[in-house]
């Protein structure tokens, strides 16, 4: 790939495909703000054209790809809106957690010296001067010989230096060891009166002492973090109602061929489901995107026009799948490749791969939305979505790694006729624990029932065109 020649500031994005390091650019003198949610490089060129005959690899065209991708522009949104974003800012801790010195069992709050004697045969006997129920105001003072009836939650009421859970006494109703406390409201006598401790509690024991969790002033969450429950709740427990993340891109998902009909539709003569839009819009939402699909388009360029026009307001990834290779009514590339300059530019490539070949991809209309064009067999526009899409989505989101991690496994059966000088990718069944990788269907574009049964891909290389029963092969698992 011939680099930008603008100047940048740049990020690594390591590149599994190539086991290299690729550098996207950022920032820098030929990047401007053409939207509210996306920058992108005025300088689209990352070299000169390529020659319609020329092969590109894999790595060639992802680098190419990625090299006009940057992330979306950060943006301040509300906490459960912000689920699946990525963190732009450093989160430190204001006030510490929890904020004061908490019980960690319903129970009594107690002196440790005034129970440290007490046993079954001679429980310690102690006046109840009150409750302390969780979100109390106003607390009582234990003094000597006290203790107060108190709730999981409860602040540690000035005083008490333990909590003795309500099993360890008799609950207050002068028989054995309680199992429970009565309701306030059903017995609030409760409240007074005496209580019989039959175990010691030294001092601090179950309390969550005050920022045992996290103290003020500590990094709760750096800026990178994807948000998911347990980071949305962290940031709610410290307060924050609104946060600064990169939104999830919107991927819209069209796909092409007259022969196409609605799941849930009766097929006519020549006619197929369109499982693509489907697959692919799934595919988008499992890697962070707002995925919308738009119906089967036709096979007429001024329709996919018309559709693409009307899609780029709500997109910042534009995906096809269908009409991209050399038959007289792929549409996708007749359309495409007719655009003018002001419209943008979609290149269609031959890729040295398998399944998958034919790839297009540009920027189009006014804020340059990035298109990927796939192939039209359901397996070949899975990989490809994979390879190409998958990354495109994760370099939008800001995230540090864009790619899924490749592991080596031992093929259990042997892999014949991989086509020399193209990288093939093919379905298998990944077993982590046992270290084995077995292929799932055959080489075929279209056995998409085999793409259903398999959790990963199995990447047999260029220059490899017989991998023997056995032998050790790259993994890339889907889960």
């Amino acid at each position: 790939m011939t680099p930008v020649t603008v100047a940048t500031t740049c990020v690594p994005l390591s590149d599994w495909h190539a086991n290299v390091k690729t550098w996207a650019p950022t920032s820098g003198p030929g990047f401007a703000v053409t939207s509210p949610r996306r920058c992108r490089t005025l300088n689209h060129a990352t070299g000169q054209t390529s020659h319609p005959d020329r092969v590109w690899s894999v790595a060639e065209h992802l680098d190419d790809v990625l090299s006009k991708i940057v992330p979306l522009d950060p943006i301040e949104l509300q906490l459960l809106d912000a689920q699946g974003c990525v963190l732009v800012e450093d989160i430190t801790v204001t006030v510490p957690l929890p904020p004061f010195d908490n019980s960690s069992m319903d129970g009594y709050a107690v002196r440790a010296a005034d129970v440290a004697q007490a046993t079954e045969a001679a429980p310690a006997t102690l006046t109840v001067i009150g409750d302390v129920a969780a979100g109390s105001g106003e607390l009582p003072e234990v003094g000597p010989g006290q203790a107060a009836r108190i709730m999981t939650g409860a602040p540690l009421p000035p005083g008490a230096e333990a909590v003795v859970p309500v099993e360890w006494t008799d609950g207050g109703a002068g028989e054995g060891p309680a199992a429970t406390m009565e309701a306030h409201s059903a017995a609030p006598e409760g409240a007074g009166g005496e209580v019989r401790i039959h175990r010691p509690a030294p001092a601090g024991a179950h309390i969550r002492a005050r920022g045992s969790d996290v103290t003020q002033g500590e990094l709760a969450l750096r800026a990178g973090t994807l948000l998911g429950p347990s980071q949305i709740g962290l940031l709610a427990a410290l307060g924050r109602g609104t946060v600064r993340v990169r939104p999830r891109p919107r991927v819209v998902v069209v796909s092409t061929g007259s022969e196409l009909v609605q799941p849930g539709e009766a097929l006519g003569p020549g006619q197929i489901h369109d499982s693509n839009s489907f697959q692919l819009t799934a595919a988008a939402r499992a890697a962070g995107a707002l995925a919308y699909r738009v119906g089967a388009v036709a096979d007429d360029a001024e329709t996919l026009r018309a559709t693409l026009e009307d899609q780029l307001i709500r997109a910042d990834v534009l995906v096809t799948s269908g009409g991209v290779s050399v038959g007289a009514y792929d549409v996708v590339k007749e359309t495409l490749a007719g655009l003018s300059a002001d419209e943008g530019k979609v290149e269609f490539r031959k890729l040295a791969m398998q399944p998958g070949k034919p790839q297009g991809f540009g920027l189009i209309g006014p804020d340059d939305i990035p298109l990927l064009a796939l192939p039209g067999n359901p397996v070949s526009s899975y990989v490809s979505f994979e390879l190409f899409v998958r990354p495109v989505i994760r370099a939008l989101m800001g995230l540090p790694d864009v790619h899924r991690p490749t592991t080596t496994a031992r093929c259990t059966a042997a892999l014949a006729s991989s086509p020399k000088g193209k990288r093939q990718f093919l379905r298998g069944s990944y077993d982590a624990d046992a270290g084995t990788v077995t292929p799932v269907g055959g080489a075929g574009s279209h056995l998409i029932k085999a793409m259903a049964h398999a959790n990963a891909l199995i990447v047999v290389p260029e220059d490899t065109t017989e991998v023997p029963e056995g032998a050790d092969v790259d993994v890339v698992p889907l889960g």
